[in-house]
């Protein structure tokens, strides 16, 4: 098929859930920009449309459903991403759909766009893709820029079906990852996230770790931010004192996402996670003792199968005892294939009841923690455009803070005093 003949086909890419999807889907539009398809802004301008699904929880493979189904017609319809590989029987069953592939698919989306634009159905079900990091990407932001750094994990939780569609891990070289960074920064970049689905486990199928990586990561000369991703408890303990001696580099948000999706030892065992609570508790007592000022998120899942009420208020002690300052809360619902799903539930409106109860005591906390930094000033880079007038920016420790101005300040380093401050997120003047 010559390139005459694909420009006349207009590519719709749409990326739903984590960061490395997002990433994924930044190579998807660019992959097929540089084989001579024309990437488009709305699927209303689109002959292809491209979803680029997530499918981690219920709620949002439902919410995956909707779209698909709300699709534009006369569009061939391609769903890539981790949907097709956590529950492919669903999707054949509601959705008509051109093409299918999973995550990470690299060049071989070329193929199948290709394929689908000829008027074959495309099912390609493969897992394990590991695309090169050098790849054309056509990027969501000219400030942050999101690099895998593996796809995968060694974990096997009972509840998580994403491990069906990422399989095992596959690291990229440290190489790889400061090539890219490089390159990002040349480009204007100013804010580097590392992605993967656990960013701890990183590197342990080449011989190496998240703590060397990051020593070299802070060697580059340039002036930038690095975001760390989720870490699991149970992989940090190895390597907690070489990653606290680099987390104090200035380059690095002193941002920490530790997961403990539950305050009670049993129930972590039935997750099997293998760490404690205690573990889990002194891996953030460890960080907060050299750097005080420690942004700490982690993710709390209600109602989990075998947990007893005791067990949840274990969890919301715990919550209480660490005071992180974000917690993502879930509900827990059974995942097909999981070993979760054959275990004995928990009532649905106690879940509601408890997941309720959790969001409003993570939303106090989050406000008392926000209002110790009334007052602040400081350096805070503006990485993104809000509402209106308003433009966030990141200080120090990843605390998303708001300013107003008309002017466009993406990239740009000011120097703010925090004036206000709500449960997610502070609001800062120009000093």
């Amino acid at each position: 098929m010559d390139v005459q003949h694909l420009a006349l086909h207009r590519v719709y890419v749409k990326s739903f859930g984590c960061s490395t999807n997002f990433a994924d889907g930044e190579v998807i539009a660019g992959c097929l920009s540089d084989a001579g398809y024309e990437i488009v802004d709305s699927p209303e301008n689109a002959d292809v449309l491209i979803y680029n699904t997530c499918a981690v929880k219920t709620p949002t493979e439902n919410k995956m459903i909707t779209v698909l189904k709300k699709r534009l017609k006369n569009r061939k319809l391609i769903v890539a991403g981790c949907l097709p590989l956590i529950n492919f029987e669903r999707l054949k069953r509601e959705i008509k759909f051109d093409g299918v592939i999973g995550p990470a698919p690299g060049l071989e989306i070329v193929n199948v766009v290709n394929d689908v634009v000829q008027g074959k159905n495309v099912v390609l079900l493969e897992k394990g893709f590991k695309p090169s990091l050098s790849l054309p990407r056509i990027a969501g932001s000219s400030i942050v820029k999101i690099i895998p750094i593996s796809y995968g994990c060694t974990s096997s939780c009972s509840y998580c079906c994403v491990r069906f569609a990422r399989a095992p891990l596959r690291s990229y070289s440290h190489d790889e990852v400061l090539n890219q960074i490089r390159q990002a920064l040349s480009r204007g970049a100013s804010e580097i996230w590392l992605t993967a689905q656990d960013s701890a486990c990183y590197g342990r199928d080449i011989g190496t770790n998240l703590a060397a990586l990051l020593k070299r990561v802070v060697e580059l000369d340039d002036e930038f931010f690095v975001r760390v991703g989720m870490m699991n408890p149970s992989y940090v303990l190895d390597i907690m004192q070489e990653l606290i001696d680099v987390y104090k580099d200035e380059k690095i948000f002193k941002f920490l996402h530790l997961p403990v999706q539950s305050g009670d030892d049993d129930v972590l065992k039935l997750m099997n996670r293998s760490y404690s609570v205690e573990t889990f508790k002194s891996i953030i007592s460890t960080f907060r003792e050299k750097m005080p000022q420690l942004t700490v998120s982690t993710d709390i899942i209600c109602g989990f199968p075998g947990e007893s009420d005791q067990a949840f208020e274990k969890s919301i002690r715990l919550v209480k005892e660490i005071e992180p300052d974000i917690v993502n809360v879930s509900r827990f619902f059974p995942r097909p294939g999981t070993p979760a799903e054959k275990m004995k539930g928990v009532i649905g409106w106690k879940i509601k009841e408890r997941s309720e109860k959790m969001a409003e005591t993570a939303r106090k906390i989050s406000l008392e923690r926000n209002k110790a930094w009334l007052g602040w000033r400081g350096e805070v880079l503006i990485d993104e455009k809000g509402k209106g007038n308003s433009r966030i920016g990141r200080n120090f420790a990843y605390k998303p803070i708001v300013v107003r101005s008309e002017n466009n300040m993406l990239g740009k380093r000011l120097f703010l005093q925090v004036k206000n401050a709500f449960p997610t997120y502070l609001e800062a003047q120009k000093i």
